[in-house]
């Protein structure tokens, strides 16, 4: 018997097949599967095109379980959808339901073999949640770009442009951030009306696109005082993002997860300095989270955890 783990995210979709300790027997991957930003039906399609391709070496009646990590997994509490996911899977030869979970949990449990903790989430949006028992039953923030996602990518962007705009404003000299971020919206910064054309180009595109500014600050944290601070402020709000979601004497690990929170970031160093007395811990690999609570279905609980394989 095997089991795979799904990790279904909104540009790609990977599977892996393990065995019992967590040995990798075949992976696949195919195009996005968040339900929210492509057509349900083709979501559905990409998971199982990813696990028809790991496991394409192996009997799939000895497929045991199977868990779906997925960014837009509340869509599947439309009926509608949740058979046309089931239509697909059953069409495509598989005789085991999908366990489907949100892509927060499987981070989660990519990290850290605990059952309880908190996972903050800080990509284009922002969010933490409440893991208990390896489910996510609460959550702190996540309430969008209009109303929140607070030190977010699209936070920190818009920052950015703002410090911009400001120094600008004042006719401050241009350092390192504010370049930057002329030149990424296309506006010379000799131009007179550069305080308005910059306007007209964030303006001119949907906004979530202000998160392509936010790598901008992460470039220039180190040397330019306004990237700094965008940084140290984002960093203060993912932090009351994520302690909102525990109990206030809680140890347990809080994982970090995002492009936000990637390696080099600054935001993550901020963190990881103004929570040194607790156990914070990064994201390893969705997929690899999602095939563990797989095969914590399938196996049982002794199965080794991801970090203490190979």
């Amino acid at each position: 018997m095997y089991v795979v783990g799904v990790d279904a995210g909104g540009t790609s979709t990977r599977a892996c097949a393990v065995d019992a300790g967590m040995r990798v027997l075949g992976t696949g991957r195919a195009g996005g599967a968040n339900p929210n930003s492509h057509p349900p039906e083709k979501a559905a399609s990409a998971i199982a095109e990813a696990v028809a391709a790991a496991t394409v070496d192996l009997d799939r009646a000895e497929l045991g379980d199977c868990v779906v990590g997925m960014a837009g997994s509340s869509k599947l509490t439309d009926p509608a959808v949740a058979s046309l996911f089931e239509r697909t899977w059953r069409e495509s030869g598989f005789d085991v339901t999908p366990h489907v979970v949100s892509d927060a949990e499987t981070a989660f449990a990519s990290a850290t073999d605990a059952p309880d903790g908190t996972v903050l989430v800080a990509g284009t949006g922002s969010i933490a949640g409440r893991i208990r028992d390896r489910r996510m039953v609460s959550v702190s923030g996540g309430y969008g770009w209009l109303l929140g996602d607070e030190g977010s990518g699209f936070w920190i962007g818009r920052a950015a442009v703002r410090a911009t705009l400001d120094a600008l404003t004042r006719n401050d000299p241009l350092d390192e951030l504010t370049r930057s971020v002329l030149a990424e919206a296309g506006v010379d910064p000799a131009e007179p009306r550069a305080f308005h054309l910059l306007i007209t180009a964030v303006n001119g595109e949907p906004p979530v696109q202000l998160a392509r500014f936010a790598p901008l600050v992460s470039a220039a944290a180190e040397s330019d005082p306004a990237a700094a601070r965008i940084a140290d402020d984002a960093a203060d709000h993912l932090i009351d993002i994520a302690l909102a979601a525990r109990d206030s004497e809680e140890t347990t690990p809080i994982v970090l997860v995002g492009s936000v929170l990637g390696a080099g970031s600054p935001v993550r160093l901020r963190i990881h300095d103004r929570l040194r007395d607790r156990e914070v811990r990064e994201s390893k690999d969705g997929v690899l989270g999602a095939a563990w609570l797989a095969a914590l279905r399938g196996f049982g609980q002794r199965v080794p955890h991801p970090n203490r394989v190979g």
